[in-house]
């Protein structure tokens, strides 16, 4: 049996990063927050996480892209990430084997003798309204020779997102994405202070945000990964992407379930609001404030929210421990699942209530 170890508070500076809508004075819901969580890392946390997105990057070309400032590798990379939203990762992972995708070489060749004026720039390409059941567009007299419908992508919003995003990289970016994300984080990095993260992240975010097709949970998630893969000595890089917290409908749930939420007086729907003031992002990220994750690996950063917010994940999923998660619980009701090992500490608040008739 796997055990948490004992609970260790963070003692970074206070005034380095403060989170106005989870209040300091909430102590009770601080302390029961840190027990359940710091637990949870302890059974469920990854102390090799950034090792195994080095590995994946180096083994995906990815790292070499980004030393040498080639953008093709980085872009394929982002892309199959993308194509996971909406979709279980096994479904989605055998749809790409089969079916190929979109890859950088394939669409710069491809715009090459594109008729369309969607596909003059970034901002021409707003509203192509592509789908691929129907084979329609917003410019149905240049379908017949448009190259986007000639990737086998999983859906029609798949293919615009492939050309929304190569079309930024080449317009926005001046077609070096690894130079772009670093002029802006350096450009976002100019003093300290409680913000610095969350002005760091908005810089890479906000922008790509404008990316058809793409979600904050998904963007959190790839560039997390990009950021925290590089070489060592991009140390801004990895600061930034271990502030980066991606919220799921797993890590939603486990919020709302264990009481966390409701004792911070921040209970609300899944969605845009977990990223809101107050929601579940920034929870996270308070907690994770206080927990030691070089406790866990010494070379981690600290403090580590990608870290805690993985480990709250990886307890959740059916891929990890599969202790919290709806085939697990009947969410009409209070949790009764006995192989819980945070059980204890747990309000077991329930997910769904059934209306009385």
């Amino acid at each position: 049996m796997v055990t948490a170890a004992t609970t260790t508070i963070s003692r970074r500076p206070t005034t380095e990063r403060t989170h106005p809508k989870i209040q300091s004075g909430q102590s009770s819901a601080i302390n029961h927050a840190i027990r359940l969580i710091h637990a949870v890392c302890g059974l469920a946390g990854s102390p090799t996480l950034i090792d195994e997105t080095r590995a994946d990057l180096r083994a995906d070309k990815v790292t070499a892209a980004i030393r040498n400032r080639d953008t093709g590798p980085v872009f394929d990379w982002l892309m199959a990430g993308f194509s996971y939203q909406g979709i279980s990762d096994q479904v989605a992972y055998r749809y790409m084997e089969k079916h190929g995708r979109a890859t950088w070489r394939q669409i710069k060749e491809g715009l090459g003798g594109a008729s369309c004026p969607k596909l003059k720039s970034y901002w021409h390409f707003h509203d192509c309204r592509y789908d691929k059941i129907s084979r329609t567009c917003a410019e149905p007299d240049h379908i017949s020779r448009c190259p986007l419908p000639k990737h086998d992508l999983r859906n029609g919003r798949l293919n615009q997102t492939a050309y929304s995003l190569f079309l930024f990289i080449r317009d926005i970016a001046d077609g070096d994405l690894v130079g772009w994300i670093d002029r802006q984080l350096q450009d976002a990095n100019y003093q300290a202070g409680p913000d610095r993260f969350a002005r760091m992240r908005a810089s890479l975010i906000e922008p790509l945000r404008e990316v058809y097709g793409v979600s904050d949970k998904v963007l959190t998630m790839a560039l997390s990964c990009i950021l925290l893969g590089v070489p060592k000595w991009m140390s801004l890089w990895i600061e930034v992407g271990a502030s980066m917290i991606a919220i799921d409908t797993l890590v939603h749930n486990f919020l709302h379930r264990t009481g966390i939420l409701a004792r911070f007086k921040a209970s609300h729907a899944y969605g845009a609001a977990c990223y809101r003031p107050g929601g579940c992002a920034e929870v996270i990220d308070a907690i994770a404030d206080r927990i030691d994750a070089q406790q866990f690996n010494p070379a981690f950063p600290q403090p580590f929210p990608r870290f805690v917010q993985h480990a709250i994940w990886r307890y959740c999923s059916q891929n990890g421990l599969d202790v919290c998660n709806g085939n697990r619980i009947d969410d009409t009701r209070r949790c009764d699942n006995l192989d819980c090992q945070v059980r204890l500490t747990c309000d077991r608040v329930v997910l769904r209530n059934v209306p009385k008739r």
